[in-house]
């Protein structure tokens, strides 16, 4: 392959520039300072944003490094004038020079819309900006903490901890947060998915044991919790259910959940006896009935699921599991790897709002949080779940 690199010279960059030197047919670096650039590498090419035509004709991709971070000083339009005008510019670029892909680089706190700093917005902007340019192929790439092969910023420090006790502090520093490891980013250049234009890159957690300990602990403390404070209000809820509309008190209901396994989720009864079964917004909502109304928007009717919590089918925080009927759902899950987590009581994509009417949409929220998942992560949603946000699956007219 034949790369362009702008940006280089930042922590990234210095991290990928040696694993793509050895796996490329060509590589070349951009920046503003070529010569300053030159002095870090000094065995690589190098060469400014009007030089690409001259030195980058169809090479295979480019990678968009180049950025002004939340750290940096400047004001609003410094924001605007590298992360959308600089990415714009170069991309057109690059399609007149024949470059097959451009790889644009992001943080994952672009992800998020509530995010207002100059850089999530004019990051935000430039990938609107760049979906219309014609003529190369535009993939956005967001990226959660990076490290390379030594810990850097404030984690620094770990470089030079005893590997005894430096192991297990970076099992619980990895589990707070999502990472990256700098060369996942290379071997996905390397190696493109050119199925989709939106990526996010990470570790994951499927293989910290530490993140896996925490997950846990805090699902049986959820339980517990529920059943030693609020036993009470189980009973109560039961019993308003179960005498208030012809049926059981508690519904039994198939879902599908780790690794496409099927088991059985319990919920207070909230539709009328003998509704079909079907994901819940294709059912009218004359099916809901009047307490099971209240219970659907406070959510208080998910709470015999600790019973699952316990039986270890279901954590607190997770993807919602879905009937084994909805198999456009279970489709877009299982090709995005959702089923490689436990279902959740609540979860990333329905605290913003997005619930099983739209199966390709949740699917790929339920992806976002597998990449993003952390502690830090769980705690938030499950702080926005306490507060109301979002109201579960909308049942149909």
């Amino acid at each position: 392959m034949k790369i362009v690199i702008t940006g280089a010279s930042g922590y990234v960059g210095q991290n990928i520039v040696p694993i793509l030197k050895n796996r490329c047919d060509k590589l070349i670096l951009v920046g503003r300072d070529a010569a300053k650039l030159a002095k870090i590498f000094p065995s690589i090419q190098c060469c400014s944003f009007a030089e690409i035509p001259a030195y980058a004709q169809n090479f295979d991709a480019l990678i968009h490094l180049s950025v002004l971070n939340n750290d940096a000083l400047g004001n609003e339009a410094d924001f605007y004038d590298i992360n959308l005008a600089l990415a714009l510019k170069t991309a057109k670029a690059a399609a007149k020079c024949g470059i097959k892909r451009f790889y644009n680089i992001s943080s994952v706190h672009v992800l998020d819309n509530q995010n207002q700093s100059p850089y999530a917005k004019s990051k935000r902007e430039a990938v609107s900006s760049l979906a219309e340019v014609s003529g190369i192929e535009v993939t956005n790439i967001y990226l959660p903490f990076v490290r390379g092969e030594k810990w850097n910023g404030k984690l620094t420090f770990l470089n030079s901890t005893p590997f005894f006790l430096a192991k297990p502090l970076q099992a619980c520093l990895l589990a707070l947060k999502p990472t990256v490891k700098a060369s996942q980013l290379a071997q996905f250049v390397l190696q493109p998915d050119d199925t989709q234009d939106i990526v996010i890159l990470s570790e994951g957690q499927s293989s910290n044991a530490t993140f896996g300990v925490i997950k846990r602990g805090m699902d049986l403390i959820f339980a517990i919790a529920v059943i030693a404070l609020f036993w009470w209000a189980l009973i109560i809820i039961w019993a308003l259910v179960r005498f208030g509309t012809p049926g059981p008190g508690i519904f039994a209901q198939e879902r599908v959940g780790l690794h496409g396994e099927i088991f059985m989720c319990y919920k207070f009864r909230t539709m009328q006896q003998g509704t079909v079964q079907a994901g819940t917004h294709e059912v009218s909502q004359a099916s809901v009935t009047p307490i099971g109304r209240f219970l659907r928007g406070t959510k208080l009717d998910e709470l015999p699921q600790v019973w699952n919590i316990f039986k270890n089918e279901i954590s607190l925080i997770g993807p919602r599991p879905g009937l084994p009927v909805q198999r456009e759902l279970y489709s877009a899950r299982n090709m995005r790897g959702v089923f490689d987590v436990k279902p959740g009581i609540s979860g990333l994509a329905q605290v913003n709002d997005v619930d099983m009417s739209d199966p390709e949409k949740l699917a790929i929220w339920d992806a976002r949080y597998i990449a993003l998942q952390s502690v830090l992560l769980d705690l938030k949603i499950t702080m926005s779940t306490i507060r109301g946000g979002g109201q579960g699956d909308k049942t149909g007219k």
